[in-house]
C-alpha cells in the first residue's frame, strides 16, 4: 500500500484567505489543499466547519485566524475554547478518522502577510485601513471577490509585481521571534510557520 495522501482543510474567516490558498495549491502541488470559509465570520460556524472537515477525513485541518476580531469580550474567550477543544489530535481509529486541528495567527489580518511578501513592518496597526494603505504601496490591492478573481491567483500575482513567499515566510517568523522577545501583541503572522509546514506535506 503506497503512502496515504495528505490532505489538508485550509479555513480561514472569508474571501481573502479562501482566494488566497487556493492559488498556493500550483506551489504545494503533491498536497490536496481545499481551502474554504463559513457563511459567516463567527466562532460557532467555523466550531462547525472544523467539526465537517474531521467527518470528511482530512488529516489536517488549519485554521486562518485573524486576530484584530479576537481582541474583545465575547469573541476572544471564544477563541480560546475552541482552541483548547482542538488541541489533542482527534483520534478515533475505528472510524478511520485522525486529524490534526491547528491554529495560525495573525494580527491584524492575512493582509499583513501580503505585505510581508514585499517588505518587514512591525508597525502597529488601529484599523485595517492604513494596514491597506501600506500594502498599495508596494502592489496594487483591493479587498474584493472581483479583485481577486481578476488576478488569476494572489500569490502569482504578488511574485509577478516583485514579491516573495521566501520573503514573506522570513519576515513572518522574524514577526514572531520579535513578538516573543519584545512581548507586544499586534503586528505579527504565524503563517511562516504554516508554509513551513505545507511544505513539509508536499514532499
Amino acid at each position: 500500500m503506497g503512502k496515504l495522501r495528505q490532505t489538508a482543510l485550509i479555513l480561514g474567516e472569508g474571501p481573502t484567505e479562501f482566494f488566497y490558498f487556493k492559488s498556493l495549491c500550483d506551489v504545494f502541488k503533491r498536497l490536496t489543499i481545499k481551502p474554504d470559509y463559513p457563511k459567516h465570520t463567527n466562532i460557532k460556524e467555523l466550531d462547525a466547519k472544523i467539526a465537517e472537515g474531521v467527518a470528511m477525513g482530512y488529516s489536517h485541518i488549519f485554521c486562518i485566524i485573524d486576530m484584530d476580531t479576537k481582541d474583545k469580550e465575547p469573541e476572544r474567550s471564544q477563541y480560546q475554547k475552541l482552541k483548547a477543544k482542538y488541541a489533542k489530535p482527534i483520534d478515533k481509529p475505528k472510524k478511520g478518522i485522525y486529524c490534526e486541528v491547528e491554529f495560525f495567527e495573525t494580527h491584524r489580518c492575512t493582509e499583513l502577510f501580503f505585505l510581508y511578501y514585499f517588505r518587514y513592518t512591525s508597525r502597529p496597526y488601529e484599523t485595517q485601513e492604513p494596514l491597506l494603505k501600506d500594502l498599495n504601496q508596494c502592489v496594487e490591492y483591493r479587498k474584493t471577490i472581483e479583485f481577486f478573481i481578476k488576478t488569476k491567483g494572489l500569490h502569482g500575482y504578488f511574485e509577478r509585481n516583485g514579491g516573495s513567499l521566501a520573503s514573506a515566510t522570513v519576515n513572518a517568523d522574524h514577526s514572531i521571534e520579535e513578538k516573543q522577545t519584545s512581548g507586544r501583541v499586534y503586528t505579527f503572522s504565524e503563517l511562516g510557520r504554516l508554509m513551513k509546514i505545507l511544505k513539509e506535506l508536499s514532499i
